[in-house]
Formats: structure tokens, C-alpha cells, sequence
């Protein structure tokens, strides 16, 4: 790796970093700080790893985006006291972030560029704003970061629908490192959404609801949430954020339907 930090030599003096992460509580506001150093740190090895795949195509900087988000994740599962080094956690786990974004993302359906652009202006966003902040960030801030409404924000995360697709059978990793398909970690199937052939159809029906359903649409489709997270997120029981999403999907299937078959 030529031009950059390459061997376990060059990070050696980070390694004592990770025991304290570790041995911290997750309500000291040390840790922050903390996940910050290691991440910026080990930027390098990020970017790199980026160039590795530079000639498939993708913009660098998404790339480089791709791989930071694989290294905030090794970062964040990696445990000192298992004996191996970080490297050899992280470079797998950067590498495999980077090819699920080949294998995984496409445009899916027909965007329009205005919505293309706002989605990557969202995403890069809430990758820095992640980092800095050590959880994810808020429509709310990744709107101030950027300068721009929190209703263009959500127009940037609904978008990710179109840009993600994704195996139901696909096995992840979730909450305890537990490994389950994808199709048992989201629960039941959102027929409301199916058949769907342009997202630009379903932008302006997301944008009349009110601000409530639209935030639990974007954690649940954009962050990937499930409906426990989403419950802990807003305040509000899971059960409750079952009935809201049931609701709000089958609204907007009945408006789709009325307006192709008027």
C-alpha cells in the first residue's frame, strides 16, 4: 500500500485507544471523542482501500465515503480483548462494505438527477455527521449542516428507496452481532409499496403526510430500523409505530392506486 499507513507498526500506538473505548460506559461522554480519534486515525486505511476499487466506475469520493462507513462499523464491533489486531478486523470489514456497495446499489427505478445528487448530498452527510457525533444524526442537523430544509432532507432519504436493493434473504449481522436474513430482521412484507415503477410518483403523496409519519418512514426505509429502534428513537411504544407504519403505507397505496386508475 504505497502512500499510505499499511502495516500494524503504523497504528501500534492507537491500540491502547481501543481498550479504553471499550472499558468506557456508553453514557461517558469520553467515548465520543474517543470514537472520533480512532476513526480519524485510521482514515487512511479507509481511503485507500477506496482507490483499490477506483477504476469500477464509482466517484472516489462516494467511494471513499463507502469504505469510511466500513471503518466507523469496524470500529464500532471491533473487541481488543478476541487478541487479534485492528488491522486485521478492519481491512475485511472496509473491503466488504465496499463490495456490498457494488453488489447491492443501483438505481432501481428511473430518478430524476436533482434526486440523485440530494440523495448523495444526505448520505455523505449523515456518514460525517455519524462520526462526529457518535450516533446517527437527526433530519434536523443533517438540515443545518447542510443548509437546506428538512423537507428537502426528506426528499434526499426517500430517494435511498430507489437506490437500494437489497436481497430479503441476505444474511446481516444485527444488534449482539447476532446473524439473521434480512427478511426476519424487518418483519412482514410492505405490499403498499409494491409495483411502484417511479419513485418521482410517490415523492409528492410522502410529502403530504405529516412530519411524524415521515420521519418513521425515513428511519424505517433510509436507516434501516426496526420498528424497536424506531419506538426507543420517538418515544412511543413499538406496537405503536407498527399500527403508524401499516396506516401510512396503506394511505399511500390507496392514493397510487387512485391516481393511476382514476
Amino acid at each position: 500500500m504505497t502512500g499510505a499507513k499499511e502495516h500494524t507498526g503504523d497504528y501500534a500506538h492507537l491500540a491502547p485507544l481501543f481498550g479504553e473505548l471499550a472499558a468506557l460506559p456508553e453514557s461517558d461522554p469520553k467515548r465520543a471523542e474517543l470514537r472520533e480519534t480512532l476513526v480519524t486515525e485510521h482514515l487512511p486505511l479507509a481511503q485507500h482501500i477506496a482507490a483499490r476499487f477506483g477504476n469500477r466506475g464509482e466517484p472516489r469520493d462516494d467511494l471513499t465515503q463507502v469504505a469510511t462507513v466500513g471503518l466507523i462499523n469496524a470500529v464500532d464491533r471491533f473487541d481488543p480483548e478476541r487478541g487479534s489486531d485492528f488491522l486485521s478486523f478492519a481491512v475485511p470489514t472496509i473491503m466488504g462494505e465496499v463490495r456490498r456497495h457494488f453488489r447491492d446499489t443501483s438505481w432501481s427505478v428511473r430518478v430524476p438527477r436533482r434526486l440523485k445528487e440530494l440523495h448523495l448530498s444526505v448520505s455523505a452527510a449523515s456518514a460525517e455527521l455519524s462520526q462526529r457525533l457518535g450516533r446517527a444524526p437527526k433530519p434536523s442537523e443533517i438540515a443545518e449542516h447542510l443548509g437546506m430544509t428538512k423537507e428537502q432532507v426528506y426528499e434526499g432519504l426517500e430517494a435511498s428507496a430507489a437506490y437500494h436493493s437489497v436481497s430479503l434473504d441476505e444474511v446481516r449481522g444485527g444488534a449482539d452481532d447476532e446473524v439473521t436474513p434480512l427478511r426476519d430482521r424487518i418483519g412482514e412484507e410492505d405490499p403498499a409499496l409494491e409495483g411502484v415503477e417511479y419513485h418521482e410518483s410517490l415523492e409528492p403523496l410522502v410529502r403530504e403526510l405529516p412530519e411524524r409519519e415521515r420521519h418513521i418512514l425515513a428511519l424505517r426505509f433510509f436507516r434501516n430500523m426496526t420498528q424497536t429502534q424506531i419506538a426507543e428513537r420517538i418515544g412511543i411504544s413499538q406496537m405503536h409505530v407498527s399500527r403508524l407504519l401499516s396506516r401510512t403505507l396503506e394511505r399511500l397505496r390507496r392514493r397510487l392506486q387512485d391516481e393511476q386508475n382514476p
